[in-house]
């Protein structure tokens, strides 16, 4: 599967924001889809996932509440809506498919990456 990431852009502090993954060249419904996301100068992080079916969805204690992760096998696009942002969430956000729900916190158990999207959030 190819994944492309888009929809990051410069916001204010307290502004929301929709991030999308388009994928393609294989069975979208199939894969367990997750967002990272990569501070400068940091690690990346797991941020969120969904499982393939969509019924379950997990998040990092850092977003919860704030960010939703969501898909939409009918057009092969998973989201991540994220509401209050704040000057700490400013990364390149990347998308990932797996095949392991039982790992899904973990970027070594993706099997593909989009090219990541940048958010600024500005205080």
């Amino acid at each position: 599967v190819q994944l492309q990431a888009s929809g990051g852009g410069l916001v204010r502090a307290w502004d929301s924001l929709r991030l999308s993954c388009l994928a393609s060249g294989s069975t979208f419904s199939s894969y367990e889809m997750g967002w990272f996301r990569q501070a400068p100068g940091k690690e990346r992080r797991f941020v969120a996932g969904i499982m393939s079916n969509g019924d379950s969805t997990v998040y990092a204690s850092s977003v919860e509440g704030r960010f939703t992760i969501s898909r939409d096998d009918a057009q092969n696009t998973m989201y991540l809506h994220m509401n209050t942002l704040k000057p700490e969430d400013t990364a390149v956000y990347y998308c990932a498919a797996s095949r392991q729900w039982r790992w899904i916190r973990f970027d070594s158990k993706y099997e593909a990456w989009g090219q990541g999207t940048l958010v600024t959030v500005s205080s």
